[in-house]
């Protein structure tokens, strides 16, 4: 009975799918209360910087100390994969994580987890008009502008022109930028997992990614020494853990299905961010709004108008 696990059914891939975007969709409270902890100020962009590089360079750590226990050898990175290992840091860790932790400050969690979901729409884009991997039909690109008018109004969140114009370039724009690395990213693991093994990919650029952030933050003066007890290095653990699972299992999946296929769970990661901020950080208020609510409904009927695309053509 050692069956394999297929990890192009669907049903695996859902299931999968559905983890990783839970605790993505965790993450944005956890940072946010990450910051409380270490008593991190929303304009100490080192400490900031060196908070993601600790989590980061955990999470890598973690990866690999699992991989070669499984494997039963220690894993070290291949004759030739040192390209794809640092434009992977470049992209997924260094880039991505200056802008996310940076606007994440700046935004308030709900709106951070909603624009998190825009990452679904730019890795189609990417996959299709940039590196080739599918085609970009109608039902796909109407997809996309259902998702991006759920990001317009979510920012809709006053009245008058004070809520029209409620973001900022500092908060919610990194926050944007975060995820145009990200798509970037995905595109590039496809692309390197043919030749290399994901999970070694995924633990190698994490540790220099985050080594990169760390070096970065402590030069300029950031510091995590303010942390308020035991709980606040608990929590950064479990945000390493929750980058190093995450981020492999969704690698992996990337391997092995269409880059759309995978990213299109991604409509998971706004829905579980809205409401574990409501929970963890009171913003209970904000996720009840219309204009919220009404953002999570088009960037979940986008990410349905693609899937249904994607089930009517059979799988590119």
């Amino acid at each position: 009975m050692n069956k394999k696990i297929n990890l192009t059914d669907i049903r695996v891939v859902m299931f999968l799918a559905g983890v990783c975007c839970f605790l993505w969709g965790s993450a944005t409270p956890a940072i946010k209360t990450g910051y409380r902890m270490f008593q991190i100020d929303s304009t100490d962009t080192s400490s900031i910087l060196l908070f993601a590089g600790t989590r980061f360079f955990l999470a890598g750590i973690l990866v690999i100390a699992w991989h070669s226990l499984t494997s039963r050898k220690w894993i070290l990175p291949p004759r030739g994969s040192a390209l794809a290992i640092v434009e992977l840091a470049l992209s997924q860790t260094i880039l991505q994580y200056v802008f996310f932790y940076v606007g994440l400050s700046h935004a308030t969690g709900v709106h951070g987890a909603i624009i998190t979901g825009t990452n679904v729409f730019f890795s189609i884009l990417f996959a299709s008009l940039v590196f080739r991997y599918e085609t970009l039909n109608g039902r796909k690109l109407a997809g996309c502008l259902l998702g991006f008018a759920g990001i317009v109004i979510v920012n809709l969140s006053g009245s008058g022109s004070e809520g029209l114009f409620d973001v900022s370039f500092l908060g919610e724009g990194f926050v944007l930028l975060a995820q145009i690395f990200y798509a970037i990213s995905s595109a590039l693991v496809k692309k390197y997992s043919r030749q290399f093994d994901v999970v070694m990919l995924s633990g190698y650029q994490f540790m220099i990614g985050g080594l990169a952030l760390m070096v970065i933050g402590a030069a300029s003066g950031g510091t995590l020494a303010g942390a308020t007890g035991p709980s606040a290095y608990v929590l950064l653990l479990y945000m390493g853990f929750l980058s190093a699972v995450a981020y492999t299992l969704w690698g992996v999946l990337l391997k092995y299905n269409p880059v759309s296929r995978v990213t299109i769970f991604g409509f998971m990661n706004p829905m579980f961010g809205v409401l574990l901020s409501a929970v963890f950080l009171g913003e209970s208020g904000q996720a009840l709004t219309w204009n919220t609510l009404a953002a999570l409904i088009l960037v979940s009927l986008g990410i349905y108008v693609v899937n249904g695309g994607k089930s009517q053509q059979k799988r590119e």
